[in-house]
This record gives structure tokens, sequence and C-alpha cells, in this order.
């Protein structure tokens, strides 16, 4: 019966899944049937199924009735139903909220100022609106906010001239967790149908708060909390008094009357023994300037105003002039220069953000400071969510100082972390392609100060970039600059100054890695190239030639080491005229003709079979007997023995085996040839040393100390053989001599 139904169910498109699950019951190996809401004909085949599987299990489980109780909306008869709301202990929620919502304790006087800055702007835009009572005498207030410590009576004080509270307001939102006065605020602007929805936004974005969970955090750091409040609206009632210690209860009553309250709240901490550091001037002082800075409304600590400095990156970016620009970099940077260049914008997608960017003159990683901590710090609404923040640009912009703020910013309950991870890479791509273009537009209207001052200083940042942020390589590598064969010293060259420099035919970038220029310009591998007349650009360190490993690629021109073998750099013409000038010279002394050069190649090669495994001629080379090729990176190779941690020095890198090239025209060559039969223990001697010049030109010897026995040696044998000749020269009598 069974059976039929399912085939029924599935002639008619829907599978057996559609109308049960099956899993294992704990304890027990039978199966249970779970049914999901259907309606019409198919709630009828559920009950079917139900009686089929009742007699096949002889279960009271699988009764129709326990099928229609699954089946909820099924059923007709739907009148025990009912919704119920979640509940919560309070003590508990509240514990959570004060002692495991925010990582760092003090926050509080953060949130308890952005509230306090919250109440200012809502009688801000109540006095602009005229929504206040005609008899409400202060008007003329001053809208601040006032901070007083007490180390005797070891008390915080938080005092705002702001909106106040009536004692149902207290009740509905100090004594309600999570019941965000600031957002009803804004929402209840919002749904006005009021002419003026310029008022309302700016109302709206000045407006901080909107979890309802920030006033509690006073409770981290206080055994009670005392809120008086008069509030601006009903200057009538009585100022009142919120009491609490934390721990469920709460009370209101009338303020004593000789208690004074002007318009507006003071919030009284009577802080615990061990957060008595927090009535300390000094420590709030701290405090305020590092999260509450630049808030809205003067702010006042003991009487003397804290916040001085304005939110620059809230500026039209056209109207700061470049010594407000010096000055605010000097204070969010604690710097004490002048900053090479700004980016100061703002954007709308992904979501609306004013940023404010600065590059400073010098970085502190190049003095043995240790790495820098990322320098842009992540506000929102003026208020600081997150200094230093990791997220907002990638690690290698850590030398950008600066400021990024989104009024729009998902953020985390507690406020210190930027919530949606997707948004936030989002961002991260827009203020890097930012970035990335400013400094563009740099080197192209100012490029002297860009190379010799911004990537002199910055080159190593962007170059790490390329290695790690293989998004942005392509834009990267048309901002880094090298010196090249064919430019005067210390004059950089980039890629695209290089690329219209190229011959035609050329179809590669080439690159060779040396200590310095002078060394570059003495190697053994530039010689092809000033044959070819090829431009070959100089990198000094091991991350420049790990650059260029990483790139491949610059405008579909691979980018090739000159160290590399069968390197199509000669034109047919210059071949050609090589291999005339080798015959030719192969019918005189001085030269390898091909046999010669072959059974050389062999005898070299067996001669240092622990070390090069492939030896053969080449017509790139000509003031050098020999090199090798298709080696490792001498730069990379240096680096890697920096880092390394085995204690094994040059023995736990042996070289590999290498391929040799020889020069057959080379005077070394053809006299090592000469004597490698009639002096095997000096050629032998010689062979070893050339392949050691070898390593040296790549830098590839790890110490050169091993050369000085055999270096000894090769002095001693031709010290010998001029004594011999000078022995010989006199043995010559005079009249040979003269007839010489």
């Amino acid at each position: 019966r069974y059976s039929k139904l399912r085939s029924s169910a599935i002639g008619r498109g829907v599978t057996s899944a559609h109308y049960f699950s099956s899993t294992k019951l704990s304890g027990r190996n039978n199966t249970q049937i779970l049914c999901s809401p259907l309606q019409g004909a198919d709630s009828a085949n559920t009950l079917r199924i139900a009686s089929c599987l009742s007699n096949i299990h002889g279960s009271s489980r699988f009764s129709p009735a326990s099928f229609s109780m699954a089946a909820g909306n099924t059923t007709e008869d739907t009148s025990n139903e009912k919704k119920y709301e979640f509940k919560a202990e309070t003590r508990q929620l509240l514990d959570i909220v004060t002692h495991s919502l925010y990582t760092d304790r003090e926050v509080f006087l953060r949130e308890l100022v952005s509230n306090a800055s919250d109440a200012c702007e809502k009688l801000r835009h109540l006095q602009a609106a005229n929504a206040l009572a005609a008899n409400n005498n202060e008007d003329d207030v001053p809208l601040e906010i006032r901070i007083t410590t007490n180390e005797k009576d070891q008390t915080l004080t938080i005092s705002d001239t702001g909106i106040g509270f009536t004692k149902n307001e207290m009740i509905q939102n100090l004594g309600t967790i999570a019941a965000s006065g600031s957002k009803a605020f804004v929402q209840a602007l919002k749904a006005r149908p009021e002419e003026d929805t310029a008022g309302i936004t700016a109302a709206s974005q000045g407006i901080i708060g909107k979890f309802g969970v920030g006033f509690y955090s006073a409770f981290m750091v206080g055994d009670s909390v005392h809120v008086q409040s008069r509030s601006a609206i009903e200057s009538g009632e009585q100022p009142q008094l919120w009491t609490s210690t934390g721990e469920g209860t709460y009370n209101v009553t009338e303020l004593p009357a000789e208690t004074e309250q002007p318009r507006g709240s003071s919030v009284i901490i009577h802080l615990k023994d061990e957060f008595s550091e927090y009535a300390n001037e000094n420590r709030i002082k701290s405090l305020l300037t590092k999260y509450s800075n630049f808030v809205n409304f003067p702010i006042y600590l003991n009487d003397v105003r804290m916040n001085t400095v304005e939110a620059v990156w809230a500026m039209e970016p056209n109207l700061v002039s470049d010594e407000t620009h010096e000055k605010f970099y000097k204070f969010i940077a604690k710097a004490y220069d002048t900053p090479l260049t700004h980016l100061h914008f703002r954007a709308d997608a992904p979501l609306e953000v004013k940023a404010l960017f600065y590059v400073p003159s010098f970085h502190s990683e190049k003095h043995g400071m240790g790495r820098m901590q990322p320098g842009v710090s992540l506000y929102c609404r003026k208020v600081l969510i997150e200094s230093s923040s990791p997220d907002i640009l990638p690690d290698w912009l850590r030398f950008v100082k600066g400021v990024v703020d989104s009024e729009d910013l998902p953020l985390s309950i507690s406020r210190e972390k930027a919530q949606d991870a997707s948004l936030i890479r989002k961002l991260r791509r827009v203020l890097t392609r930012k970035l990335i273009s400013h400094f563009a537009t740099m080197a192209r209207k100012d490029p002297e100060t860009y190379k010799f001052e911004f990537f002199k200083e910055y080159g190593y940042f962007l170059k790490e970039g390329i290695c790690n942020d293989f998004e942005f390589q392509d834009q990267l590598s048309k901002l880094l600059y090298f010196e090249t064969s064919k430019t005067m010293n210390e004059e950089l060259s980039s890629f695209d100054e290089y690329v219209s420099r190229c011959k035609p035919d050329q179809k590669e970038i080439y690159y060779l890695c040396a200590p310095s220029r002078e060394i570059a310009l003495e190697s053994p591998y530039l010689e092809a190239f000033e044959k070819s007349d090829r431009e070959v650009i100089f990198v000094y360190t091991g991350i420049d030639e790990f650059v260029m490993t990483n790139l491949s690629k610059f405008q579909d021109r691979a980018i090739v080491s000159a160290e590399k073998s069968d390197l199509d750099i000669l034109s047919k013409k210059d071949d050609e005229i090589a291999e005339d000038k080798a015959a030719d010279s192969s019918k005189h002394a001085g030269v390898l003709n091909e046999i010669e050069s072959k059974e050389f190649c062999e005898w070299f090669k067996l001669t240092m079979k622990e070390k090069v495994h492939k030896v053969k001629v080449t017509n790139r080379l000509g003031n050098s007997p020999a090199i090798i090729t298709d080696h490792e990176s001498g730069a990379l190779r240096q680096m890697m023995r920096m880092v390394d941690t085995s204690q094994q020095g040059a023995q736990g890198q042996s070289i590999p085996k290498q391929t040799v090239e020889v020069n057959p025209a080379h005077p070394i060559i053809y006299g090592l040839n000469e004597i490698r039969k009639s002096q095997p223990a000096l050629a032998e001697a010689c062979a070893a040393q050339i392949f050691d010049n070898c390593l040296v030109a790549a830098g590839l010897l790890d110490d050169g100390r091993s050369m000085l026995p055999r270096l000894n040696e090769l002095l001693l044998s031709v010290l010998k053989g001029a004594a011999a000749e000078v022995k010989d020269d006199k043995n010559v009598p005079e009249t040979v001599k003269s007839e010489s």
C-alpha cells in the first residue's frame, strides 16, 4: 500500500522527499517519519500514508492524529495555536551587557560622551525647528558636555546641557535594556511629514547611538550609577534622579530640592576601587583625546576645553588649507614632520565614506624600530570605532596615516568593530584603488618628488604589495622605478619608459641583480646586451628580484633575468658576424676550434663533476671566460641564509650542480686547454678557480675564504714561472739578446 502511494506521488511529479525525511532515533533501531505541512489532496495523502505506516510498524506514533498535529496548519482546528514572546533573565542580561559586551573597559567613556552628544543634538534640532515651548527660558544655555573628576570621592561625572529626561523617559530608556532613545528619535523625525528634509537629515547624521546598550557600560567600572536630569521639553516637571547598582533593579525619584540640576542630564559614576584610575584627570584626558576628540559639541574636562581640533575629514576637501592639513596630520599621526602628500575625498560606494590620508615624509621601519602598525583609524560619525584598523587598508599600505569615517558603517553592538566583512572588503578595495591612483597622479604631475622622495622612502612597501596583493599587481607595477644600463647614475626609469625605448623586435624585459650599479656594469652577463644594444634593468636587493619573479610579465612582455641561458638577444646579423669572426680566428692561435671546444667542455665537466652537470660553448661573452646560467637567485639565496634558523650556515644550503657556458675565444680558456694535458694539477686548480669566479659573478659564492688556499697555489705557480723566465733570461748571452 505504501509503494502504491509513493508511485502515485511520483507520478504527479512529487518525490517521497517532499513528504518525509527519516532519521535514526537515539537508542532505537527504528525509523521516525516527519511529514511536512501539505495542502488539499496532498494532506489527505499524508493521512493515508500515516495509516499505512501505523499498520506496518504497529505504533501510535504513526497514527493519522499524530500526523495531523505535525502538519500544523493543515488541520481545520487552529484555535490552540498561540504566539509567545521570548523571555530574558534581566539580571543575567544586564550582566552580559555590562561585563561581556566590550573588550576594553575604557570605552565606557566613549559611550557616555556619545550619549551626551546625542542629547545635545536632539535639542539642537528641536530648537532649530522651534519645537520647544515658548516659555522655555533656558534657550541661551550653550550646548556642551562637561566632565568632572573627583579622586577624593572616587567619582566621575559626565554632564550635558541637552534634551534631558522626564520621569517616563527615564523608565522607558534607562530602565529598558537595548531601547535606544536616539534611534527612536531619528525614526520619529523621518516619519514626520515636514518640508525641512535637510534639517532632518542633518539631525539624523549627528545622532551617534543606535543600540541602546552604551549607557550600561558605566557599570563596568562603577559600583553604582546616578542619573540626574531636567527635561528641556517638560520644563515644568521636577528634575528626576535615577539610581542603580546594576544588579537588576533601579529607583526613580524626584531630585532633592537642594541639589541643583540645570537643563540636561548628569551621569555620576561611583567608581569601584580597582577602577579608581578613571577619577584621574590625566587618564580621562587621554581617553577623550583618543575616542571623542571630534564630537560636534564642546567637551570640557574640569572646566578646560578638550576637543579643540576640528574633524578636517568632514570638511569640503577644496576648502581645507595646507596649513590646516599639516596641523591635523601632526595631531592624528603624533608626528612632527610635514606630510609628503595627502588624499582627501568622499565616496558613496559601496557606502558613504569620508576619507583623509597622509603620507609621512619618512617611515620608522628603516631605523630598526620594528614593524609599523596600521596607520588609519576607523570612525563612525566622528567617534572612534577602531584605532589603527587592520581591515581598512592592506598591510603594505601601513605607512599611510589618516581617518576613514562612515555614517552608514554596520557596526558590532559594542561599536568596536565593523560587522559586515564583505562590505569592508569592498570598501578596502575602493580606498586602495584611490590611493594607487593618487600615487600615479603624483608620479605623472610631480615626477621629481615622486621618484626621489616618495619612491625612495616607500618603494619597498609598493614592492611588498606586488608580492602579497595580487589583485593590484598590474597597477602597482606601473609605480615602480629602477636604474638601467642606459640611464645615468641615480636616474630612474619606469617599466613604461623602458618599454618605450625598446627596439621593435624586442619582446622581453631584461633585468640583472647585482649589489651595486658599478658591479652590474662589470657583470659578464651584461656583455651580450651591450653587443646587441639592449637595455637592462638593474635591481640591487633580494626583494627586487622577488618582485620580478612575481610579476613575470608587464604589458604582455615577459620579464626575464639576464642570467638565463639561451637568450634570444643577438640578431641574425650579430650571429653571422660572431660566427665569421670565430671561423676566422680559429685559423690562428688563441681560439678553440669546434673539435677543441667539444673536448674542452668534456674535460671541464669531468674535472668539476661534483659541481657541474653541463658545459657548453657560448658566443654571448666577450671579456669573460665563462659564466653559469639558469641558476638560483643569488640575492634570494642570501635572504634565505639570513632567515635560516638551522644553525648549519652554508652547509645547510649546498649549491646544486650548475650549467657552465665558456667563451672559446678567451685567452684563459685557450691557455687552460693548452696545459690541461701537460700540467693536469695546475689545470684542475685553474678550472676550479674559473668555476668559483662564475659563482662570484652570479652572487652564489657563500664564503670567498674557501678560495684562499687555491689562490695561494696559483700565485705560487705564477711566481715560479716568472722566476724561471728571469733565470733563463740571465743565462742568455748578451750577443743573442742584442741580436734579438
